[in-house]
């Protein structure tokens, strides 16, 4: 076996040539379908949108920042031309139940014609009510039907006071009421004196007939209520003809605009019927002084029960509504019942209940942000209820929990008919599909946007052109084909892949914005490589004072890493540091020292609880490498402990697990390792090298502190071999590399690794199993048969222990006695 050989620089990087890309400015490509980026997402997106059946609402799944949510709206823009027209939703008042208003369904585009015809109708009821009341016809009849009852009451009366004169008593009227009397002549009534002194029949005759005209006039006393109630309702069948003939025409002049409308016609009738049944409280509500908003909530019947309340109007067009609402509360999703504070009373009527976003999105589409749904109290119930029962229902948050107990309206529901589009993380799709076990009914279509993209010739091509779409409807300045060359070199290091570009355009569009900052610095018309260079520069500097500490403290000696010289059991790490859009890597000292023990590989980290379950694993892993390639034909007699030195926080990720292997085959063998190489890669049980991740940014942190120390020539960094595609790294990274003062190598596996670290053949065995003597191999396997020997001859050499017992007497068990 062979040490493999530095990296040529064309494994480094790869570039992207901008001739190859067949323009020299963006303005000559046409705009790109998102379709041809994410060909599955946007299949699945039309799949759920086309289905009209129950449950198939679509879950976007993806990344944030890479387009979703513009993906989203290109689609729904055209989706939202077909299908069936929206309606618009009105509430009226229910005259019977006030509390329960009624909906009302119009075709598109025709509620905010009923509801302006019916604010102009009560405008002119009003009036019209007034006059009609106070008209001569009317007054002379009401005057008629009073006069009338009056002559009723007085007829009654004096046909009363007749048969009483006759048999000689008077009626008289007196402040106090009717009252009867003995009469001396036609006109004068008998003193209590005078009368005291009639014969005792004659006052026992008039006493006789008095009580029974006092109970005639008791009668007719109460007949009087009656026969008022019913001249009042005379007098309201007369106000209900009057009205009838001043409002009628107006309601009649409003049916045949909406003949085809059966329950507007309907409403129309019950609002004419109301009128007439209402007249006279109307005529008062027409006199008052009161403003219109005390008026409707005084409890008096007002004009403005009239009204329409348009919950939801939709353009004539037709088009389906698409909604994005960014605050999805519950209140903001089923719509809310306001309230108005009169006399310290809250009050309400149909005309204060607002629509939410299902009732805007109607017919349509509804756009939500899934983490912002969840995160809202109630409001993913209030969703689900609304979707499970086909309709939405305005309910208040304060009624779900509990805390009103007066009456509250019951508008009617609203017949649902929509699709609802989520957008979110991927984990959020599993959790959701794992514990809510309406979710698979209620969103039967996934739609998962891919992270990155090939980078073949032909989606190259169309990357220019989202590059260009990008840059359009950000407004910037045209791109050259240099620009876009380095814009797609970056998207593949954003991909952490060579041979894949991201979809994450957000990233895209922040750095063309600063791109196109810098060119206008520069007085240009058009974004050329050098300021897209100038902005990766610029954004590299400002994230870069914790990566730029780290490295001080390493340079100033506080933190001890080496890069020149050998040392026994010593190794350059590499660890990644993962700060919100920035990530860089730093070289980290691993070391390990064996002793004579019983087999054991001990992982400080884990010992004190620092290391993660990824790193414990990988320590593990390598413990068994180290059991299986040498341990067949002896056991294990060593103790060894494997450390990352002035580490003070937690370690997780198994990517030094090769690192750490190498440290500890080095302090077998006795073999020093080259502290001007680092390494990373994780090893399975064979030995076998293993990808990680973080490979350009672990490559970079080593080079900057051996380029701050000096290159010597020497200097390296020793990667897994299955990483090779994953390399994009910097420019000054692999000009050094090209001029031989900085090397990159590829490992396959543990042996190879080790050649490169300490110069040492590892040493294949040959057809007898035999390992080459003097190779690392040979070494690692003495010093294991040296450790067997001297634990041997150690566990030989110790005093055996005997039990001594009493006489017929044995110790407590549990407490032996040294023998």
């Amino acid at each position: 076996m062979t040490a493999p050989s530095p990296l040529p620089t064309e494994a480094l990087f790869t570039a992207c040539d901008p001739a190859s890309l067949g323009f020299a400015n963006t303005a000559e490509l046409a705009e790109l379908d998102a379709g041809r980026i994410h060909p599955r997402a946007v299949e699945a997106a039309h799949l759920g949108l086309d289905i009209r059946h129950r449950g198939y609402n679509l879950f976007v799944l993806g990344e944030a920042g890479s387009g979703r949510h513009a993906i989203v709206r290109q689609l729904l823009e055209e989706e939202r031309e077909d299908g069936d027209p929206p309606s618009d939703w009105c509430y009226v008042n229910d005259f019977a139940i006030p509390s329960r208003p009624r909906l009302l369904r119009l075709p598109c585009g025709r509620g905010a014609g009923l509801r302006d015809e019916m604010q102009r109708f009560v405008g002119e009821i009003g009036p019209a009510i007034a006059a009609a009341f106070e008209g001569e016809d009317y007054r002379k009849r009401i005057e008629s039907l009073q006069e009338e009852e009056k002559s009723r009451e007085e007829t009654a009366l004096r046909h009363l006071g007749q048969e009483s004169q006759e048999k000689g008593i008077a009626l008289l009227r007196t402040p106090q009421g009717f009252a009867f009397a003995p009469l001396k002549s036609e006109q004068e009534a008998l003193s209590p004196e005078e009368f005291n002194q009639l014969p005792e029949e004659r006052r026992q005759e008039l006493t006789r007939h008095m009580e029974g005209f006092h109970e005639r006039l008791h009668e007719l006393m109460a007949q009087f209520p009656r026969w008022r109630r019913d001249l009042q309702n005379r007098i309201k069948e007369v106000s209900g003809e009057v009205l009838k003939l001043a409002v009628g025409h107006l309601v009649e002049d409003l049916k045949p605009r909406y003949a085809d409308l059966p329950k507007v016609t309907e409403h129309l009738e019950a609002v004419l019927a109301d009128i007439v049944e209402s007249g006279m409280a109307l005529r008062e509500s027409a006199k008052s002084d009161e403003d219109t908003e005390s008026t409707l909530f005084s409890g008096a019947i007002s004009v403005q029960r009239y009204l329409v309340n348009l919950l939801v109007e939709n353009p004539p067009a037709g088009q389906r509504p698409v909604i994005y609402e960014d605050h999805p509360t519950l209140q903001n999703l089923v719509g809310r019942i306001e309230h108005l504070v009169h006399m310290g009373t809250l009050v309400s009527n149909f005309t204060l209940i607002r629509g939410g976003a299902l009732h805007r999105a109607n017919g349509g589409f509804l756009v939500l942000d899934a983490l912002k749904l969840l995160s809202q109290p109630y409001a993913w119930e209030g969703l689900k209820r609304a979707l499970l029962a086909g309709e939405v229902r305005i309910e208040s948050l304060s009624e779900l929990i509990g805390l009103t107990s007066t009456m509250q309206l019951e508008p009617e529901p609203v017949p649902l008919d929509l699709k609802v589009v989520l957008i979110g993380e991927r984990l959020v799709y599993y959790l959701l599909s794992q514990y809510d076990p309406d979710f698979p009914a209620l969103f039967k279509v996934g739609a998962e946007m891919d992270s990155e993209v090939e980078r073949s010739p032909e989606n190259t091509a169309l990357y220019a052109r989202l590059v260009a779409t990008l840059a359009r409807r950000e407004g910037l300045p045209s791109l050259t084909a240099a620009a876009v060359a380095r814009i797609v070199e970056h998207a593949a290091r954003l991909a952490e892949d060579s041979q894949r570009l991201t979809t994450h355009t957000q990233s895209l569009d922040n750095l063309m914005q600063e791109a196109a900052h810098f060119a206008a610095d520069a007085q240009a018309d058009v974004i050329d490589a050098g300021h897209v260079e100038a902005a990766l520069e610029a954004h590299r500097r400002r994230h870069e004072r914790i990566r730029q500490r780290y490295q001080d403290e390493i340079l100033r000696g506080t933190w001890l890493v080496s890069t020149a010289g050998t040392h026994l059991g010593q190794i350059n790490g590499l660890a990644v540091i993962s700060l919100g859009e920035n990530s860089f890597a730093h070289p980290v000292r691993i070391t390990a020292t064996v002793r004579m023990g019983e087999g054991e590989v001990i992982d400080i980290e884990r010992e004190v609880e620092l290391g993660g379950p990824i790193h414990s694993k990988g320590v593990l892993i390598l413990s068994s490498f180290l059991a299986a390639r040498f341990g067949r034909s002896m056991p294990l007699s060593l103790r060894a402990s494997l450390v990352f030195e002035q580490s003070y926080g937690g370690v997780e990720g198994d990517s030094a697990s090769l690192a750490e292997l190498a440290a500890l085959l080095s302090a077998l063998s006795g073999v020093p390792i080259r502290q001007s190489i680092a390494v990373t890669g994780s090893v399975n049980q064979f030995g076998v090298v293993q990808p990680v991740g973080g490979i350009n940014e672990k490559i970079e942190g080593f080079f900057d502190i051996c380029a701050a120390r000096g290159l010597a020539g020497d200097q390296g960094v020793v990667i897994p071999a299955p990483n090779l595609p994953h390399l994009m790294l910097r420019r000054d990274v692999v000009e050094a590399v090209a001029k031989g003062r900085f090397r990159v190598w590829a490992v396959n596996d543990v042996d190879e690794a080790m050649e490169l670290l300490t110069g040492v053949p590892a040493g294949e065995p040959d057809a007898k199993g035999e390992i080459p003597e003097g190779s690392l191999n040979y070494r690692i396997a003495v010093e294991l048969a040296e450790l067997a020997q001297m634990r041997k001859n150690f566990l030989a050499a110790r005093p055996k222990r005997r039990r001594r017992t009493a006489k017929g007497v044995a110790p407590p068990k549990g407490n032996p006695k040294p023998g």
